[in-house]
């Protein structure tokens, strides 16, 4: 039996509406007064219609069956006796299938509640229509988003992009737009991850370029790569501002900023050694800020392998971290000497840690095989040349180590288990 919460509004056929419609076979569920609890009854007893009588409905209503019609949608009639056009208009946008002006007659109730749920089949009909149309022009979208993603990172062409998104579609048993969104979402979350790892390796590479120029070690080279190392923090700065969400992110990177203003004042005057421990103080203070968000995104980005591309980031930092401890053990005085040496040891550990997990994971290609290669055979020569005392050494293989690293980062960034998941 069908079913049917009334509303009515005003005394006039009040009561005779119920009776009828109980008369023709709908059985009235409840009945309101005025539209003070019209919504919370239709969700509260959820009828298949509802039936309102109001001689003169006005905004209050209007409001109330539009609540209905997007929280709990079903079908709605109006009986009143205003024939006013613009209340007529009003209606069919709040969602009324039947405005019926001037009375029913019982006879009529049951073709104009036929009526009504005929128009509202073919209205929800229309509507899940549209919503699948609309669905599949986003899905396309972003299986286009997702190619240019692969065709970019893979070097591939258009039709091996796609046929790599449709085998990880089989492969997961997903379709095509959620492997798409995974993708995106995978690829957005790596290239913050990436730029904020290099936040962290920067504010330890500026410390060595300066203690360089203290110490006479390639000057001139180092005074270009400290002006290029502050270039490249304003843009990450920048991309990270764009990238990231405001609310969530916000405060974090508003905290970097703020310290990388002081910093970078710092920097600006000629090198002076009294200076440096200013110097090093803020870098700390950056990197600490810089390891809090490479975290913070690592873990919203909720995909495995951003661990092992903030990892790889992170040997960028320790390399760069002990070039610096170790330039400090031979420029500083002797009471921090241990200090610098601890500093050395603990940067040491973490990177030969983080070498060894890198080498043993499968998360791996030819050209990633080839770079650990090298930086474990580069990283030898650093080691090699702090123990001889050679600053040159020591300068020159934290250089290359670090472009060895930066080269790993895009690699993972780039890897099929990165993109896909």
């Amino acid at each position: 039996m069908t079913s049917a919460l009334v509303n009515l509004n005003g005394p006039t056929g009040s009561h005779a509406l119920v009776a009828d419609l109980e008369a023709v076979g709908i059985q009235v569920l409840g009945r309101t007064e005025g539209c003070g609890k019209l919504v919370q009854e239709v969700l509260r007893q959820a009828p298949d219609l509802v039936i309102c009588d109001d001689p003169l409905p006005g905004e209050e209503l209007f409001r109330a069956l539009q609540v209905i019609a997007e929280t709990s949608p079903r079908p709605v009639i109006v009986f009143t006796s205003d024939g006013d056009a613009d209340k007529i208009v009003r209606a069919m946008e709040v969602g009324v299938h039947a405005y019926v002006i001037n009375g029913y007659g019982p006879k009529r109730l049951r073709s104009l509640i036929h009526l009504a749920r005929a128009r509202f089949n073919r209205e929800q009909a229309l509507r899940a229509e549209m919503l699948d149309v609309s669905s599949r022009l986003e899905e396309r979208k972003m299986v286009d988003r997702a190619k240019g993603i692969l065709m970019r990172a893979r070097q591939v062409s258009d039709d091996d992009a796609f046929q790599i998104l449709r085998t990880a579609s089989m492969h997961s048993n997903q379709r095509l737009g959620q492997v798409s969104r995974h993708i995106i979402h995978s690829a957005r979350f790596a290239e913050d991850v990436n730029r904020s790892g290099q936040l962290r390796m920067l504010s330890q590479r500026l410390v060595k370029l300066v203690l360089l120029q203290l110490a006479g070690v390639q000057p001139a080279q180092a005074k270009e790569r400290l002006k290029e190392s502050m270039l490249r923090i304003d843009g990450n700065l920048a991309a990270l501002g764009k990238s990231l969400s405001q609310p969530t992110f916000g405060d974090l990177l508003g905290q970097i900023t703020r310290t990388w203003t002081r910093l970078k004042l710092a920097l600006q005057a000629e090198p002076r050694a009294a200076e440096m421990l200013q110097i090093n103080e803020l870098a700390e203070l950056l990197l600490q800020e810089a390891e809090r968000m490479t975290s913070s995104l690592e873990n919203a980005g909720a995909a495995p392998p951003l661990r092992v591309l903030n990892l790889a980031g992170r040997q960028r930092m320790l390399c760069q971290r002990f070039a610096k401890y170790a330039l400090l053990a031979v420029l500083g005085d002797k009471a921090s000497l241990p200090q610098h040496e601890a500093g050395m040891a603990e940067s040491r550990a973490a990177f030969e840690e983080a070498l060894r997990y890198l080498n043993a994971i499968p998360l791996t290609s030819m050209d990633i095989r080839r770079a650990l290669d090298a930086a474990a055979i580069c990283w030898a020569q650093m080691l090699g040349g702090v123990a001889e005392g050679q600053l040159e050494g020591l300068a020159s293989a934290s250089e290359e180590l670090l472009a060895l690293f930066e080269q790993l980062s895009a690699h993972y960034e780039r890897s099929m288990q990165m993109l896909v998941g």
